[in-house]
């Protein structure tokens, strides 16, 4: 079976951001037994109308990223109905979607997203406006997805990927997934090539962490190259299933109905916004405290003066002292602090990336960890620091030492 791909986005073509669509399916395709023989990136001009055709001569999938939004120019439904030679139509699964999500909004240019081709089925997408749609073109399975990563991974493999199996009958395979914490996709790729070379691996970035999915030779030897992973990553870098560092340490705090606490000046408030994001956090958040300068940190969480004066605000004696502060100011069970530079200029003499995390617990013994992180933008550091700050929660909650667990830690 021979599959096409077409990425369709402006900014890809004039280089603002590179393509991942293309690379991701044709790996996972390529998995499949399906030969990816063209992949192709065009403008959001209506090039694909010339382009489509051309592909549905030598293809038996083709699979379109893009193009799918309410505007003038987002002609690929259009030109796939008149390849299929189909009308388009309003899909009432589509239509309703919609209204769920945007209400009165949906009315007027938006309506364009819920017209697909008659007779074509429809692709959930939870995270977005535009369902994706498939059908058949003469013989071709045509397959049209929307753009967004953060919309068009998750529909991609969660339902496209079985729709071709079911439409190929090909048979299912065994599949691992697994969820990487911190480290960078290039370098976890490196990693799972040295624990076995011979297994299919992939990865999914996602939000606030990667997904690892691993297929190929018998469930003893996946598990074994699973294992060398983790020992590599260190503990609650890698765990079972589709999840994240903030479910992690949520369900920590459940399993002990605890209540937590944060103090933040580098992250500005970013963990207290992820723990409050959950349904019912008012259970286990009681407060935090953004204490950005150091007359807040000294005046509102109590760290002593002569702390900041001797070691500075980016420090492990800081992280303690505001750890302390804000789980003695709420009365909570454990806290969180973060102190550290996001940049884009060094802080106290301190390069971009260091960050302090501290803890504190109930009868417990107070902590600090560091960590040089590099720095890709303030908002990379802010986001691995809230991840980092969350699964050595959990493990301090679990009564592991957050210091012996970061020790353990490699390639951040």
């Amino acid at each position: 079976m021979k599959a096409s791909i077409i990425v369709i986005g402006t900014e890809l073509t004039r280089g603002i951001i590179q393509d991942k669509h293309g690379s991701l399916i044709s790996r996972e395709l390529t998995h499949l037994g399906v030969h990816v023989s063209e992949i192709v990136a065009l403008p959001d001009d209506g090039t694909i109308e010339s382009v489509l055709g051309a592909l549905m001569r030598f293809s038996d999938i083709v699979l379109i990223t893009g193009g799918l939004g309410p505007t003038s120019d987002d002609m690929t439904r259009p030109v796939i109905a008149e390849a299929a030679g189909k009308r388009l139509v309003r899909s009432e699964t589509a239509w309703n979607h919609l209204v769920s999500r945007v209400g009165e909004r949906a009315y007027g240019a938006n309506e364009r997203q819920a017209m697909i081709p008659e007779g074509f089925g429809t692709i959930p997408n939870p995270n977005g406006t535009a369902l994706g749609f498939y059908g058949y073109g003469g013989d071709v399975l045509i397959i049209a997805l929307p753009g967004p990563p953060k919309e068009m991974d998750p529909m991609f493999y969660e339902s496209v990927i079985p729709l071709i199996r079911e439409k190929l009958d090909l048979p299912e395979a065994e599949r691992d997934e697994y969820s990487s914490f911190i480290t960078a996709e290039a370098k976890l790729e490196e990693l799972y090539e040295a624990a076995d070379p011979e297994l299919d691996w992939g990865t999914r970035f996602q939000d606030y962490r990667i997904s690892l999915y691993v297929s190929g030779k018998s469930r003893k030897e996946r598990d074994e190259a699973i294992a060398k992973l983790r020992g590599m990553l260190g503990y609650g870098r890698l765990v079972d299933g589709d999840t994240d560092a903030l479910t992690i340490v949520t369900d920590a705090l459940k399993r002990r109905n605890a209540t937590v606490s944060a103090a933040e000046s580098c992250t500005g408030g970013l963990v207290s916004e992820l723990l409050t994001s959950r349904p019912g956090s008012s259970s286990f958040m009681l407060g935090s405290v953004t204490s950005y300068a150091a007359s807040v940190k000294e005046s509102v969480l109590g760290v002593d003066h002569g702390t900041i004066v001797e070691h500075g605000t980016v420090s492990a004696e800081c992280a303690i002292g505001m750890a302390d502060g804000v789980r003695k100011l709420t009365g909570s069970d454990y806290s969180v602090s973060i102190t550290g530079v996001a940049g884009p200029d060094k802080d106290e003499g301190k390069d971009v990336g260091t960050v302090f995390i501290g803890f504190s617990g109930r009868g417990r013994r107070s902590e600090a960890v560091s960590f040089r992180f590099t720095s890709w933008g303030r908002d990379s550091i802010r986001r691995r620091s809230a991840v980092a700050a969350f699964l050595l929660l959990a493990a301090y909650i679990e009564g592991k030492s957050a210091e012996e667990t970061a020790a353990g830690w490699g390639f951040i």
